[in-house]
């Protein structure tokens, strides 16, 4: 059963700030790295909670001028994190069997 998203809800405390990895030198000196990426997504998902929490806030007090693009926003905002909410199951699910691969 899917746990209900209250978009109202923000992240902004500095504990949920994500800091962009460092690349040592003799990583991957082209292209992103994986760290890169995962912070660029996890942004990705903020900022879309966010417009999502701004759109509820202007239906709730009657300033949004188009109700379907609210419910839009919220729902794409919805769907993010439950992409990444099922992402981080099948990382912790991946992790846990490689750790009790025996060799």
């Amino acid at each position: 059963m899917p746990i209900p998203i209250d978009p109202t809800i923000v992240a902004n405390g500095p504990e949920w700030q994500i800091q962009s990895p460092t690349a040592t030198p003799g990583q991957q000196s082209g292209g992103q790295n994986f760290g890169g990426a995962l912070t660029q997504a996890i942004s990705s998902l903020s900022n879309e909670q966010t417009q999502a929490a701004d759109a509820a806030q202007q239906l709730a007090a009657g300033t949004a001028s188009d109700p379907a693009s609210v419910e839009m926003s919220v729902e794409r905002a919805k769907l993010a994190m439950q992409l990444a909410s099922q992402l981080r199951t099948k990382a912790i699910e991946a992790e846990s069997d490689i750790f009790h691969t025996q060799v």
